[in-house]
C-alpha cells in the first residue's frame, strides 16, 4: 500500500519531511533542556513517515487506517518522552518497537478473540514489563529478559503473548529506511538456522575474508542468537544497516564457495 500520495488523519503524506539523525538528536536535546513545544512538534512531524512505515504491517485487519496512524503517533510521542540521550542508539531504532507496541496494545484491546483471564493477565503483565525494559535498555528486550523481569517461566510468557497475537507473515515489512527494508523475520533470533545457512568447516576461510564488523554481526546473530535490533544496539548502528550488512556478508560467503 502506497502512503506517500494520500491523506491520512487529515495529513497529506506527500508533504511530510524526513529529519536526519543528527537533527533528531538536536531536537531531543532542545526538548530535554528547554521543554520546547515547537521542537517537539517538529520532531513528531519529522518522524511521521516512520509511523507510516510501521503501521503497514498492521493493516488488512479491518481497522481504520486513520485510527492506526493516530495510535502509531501516540507510540512515537512515548518514544520521544522516554528516549535516553546518553545511550548510543539511533532514535528510529528505538521508535519502531515503541510504535509497534502501542499498535499491538490497541489491536489486542479491540480484539474479539476470547482468551482465558489468567492467560490474558500474564500477557498484559509481560507487555508492561517489555515496555519498561524497552525504556531502560533502549532496545527491545528478548523473551528471557521479559520472563526474568516478571519472575515467570519463559515458556509461559511465550504462550501468553502468542495467545493475544494475530499471526503475521515473516516477510511483512515493519520499517523502510531509504533502500533498506526491515522485515519481521529480521527481528527474530536465529539460533536454529545456523547449520542450514553456513557450514563452519567449509566456509571458515570465506568468513575470514569478511570485515571485522561483518564477522561480528554474523557471530552475534547466528552464534549468540541475538536479534538484529540487539546487534544494532551493541555495535551502534541502525537495525536497517545490520540487515544490509548481514545479507551482504552471507551473499559474499555464498559466492566464495
Amino acid at each position: 500500500m502506497a502512503y506517500n500520495k494520500v491523506v491520512i488523519a487529515g495529513i497529506n503524506t506527500s508533504e511530510l519531511t524526513v529529519l536526519k539523525e543528527e537533527e533528531k538528536m538536536a531536537l531531543l536535546r532542545e526538548i530535554r533542556s528547554t521543554g520546547s513545544k515547537a521542537a517537539r512538534d517538529k520532531l513528531i512531524k519529522g518522524n511521521l513517515r516512520l509511523v507510516l512505515s510501521v503501521i503497514q504491517r498492521f493493516t488488512g485487519r479491518g481497522e481504520d487506517i486513520d485510527d492506526l496512524f493516530q495510535i502509531g503517533v501516540i507510540g512515537l510521542m512515548k518514544a520521544i518522552d522516554n528516549f535516553d540521550l546518553t545511550k548510543e542508539v539511533r532514535f528510529s531504532t528505538y521508535c519502531v518497537p515503541m510504535i509497534s507496541g502501542e499498535l499491538r496494545r490497541y489491536l489486542r484491546d479491540s480484539s474479539h478473540i476470547k482468551v482465558s483471564r489468567s492467560l490474558r493477565d500474564l500477557a498484559y503483565k509481560a507487555l508492561q514489563a517489555k515496555e519498561r525494559l524497552t525504556v531502560s535498555l533502549q532496545r527491545e528486550p528478548n523473551m528471557d529478559e521479559i520472563a526474568a523481569e516478571i519472575n515467570e517461566k519463559r515458556a509461559d510468557v511465550v504462550i501468553a503473548l502468542e495467545s493475544i497475537s494475530d499471526p503475521v507473515s515473516l516477510y511483512e515489512p515493519v520499517y523502510s529506511d531509504s533502500e533498506d527494508n526491515l522485515y519481521i523475520m529480521d527481528q527474530i533470533s536465529d539460533m536454529n538456522d545456523v547449520e542450514s545457512r553456513m557450514d563452519e568447516l567449509t566456509i571458515r576461510d570465506a568468513i575470514r575474508g569478511l570485515g571485522e564488523r561483518e564477522r561480528n554481526i554474523l557471530y552475534l546473530r547466528f552464534f549468540r542468537g541475538r536479534t538484529q535490533m540487539e546487534v544494532a544496539g551493541e555495535i551502534g548502528i541502525s537495525q536497517a544497516q545490520v540487515s544490509r550488512l548481514e545479507k551482504s556478508a552471507i551473499n559474499r560467503i555464498k559466492n566464495s564457495i
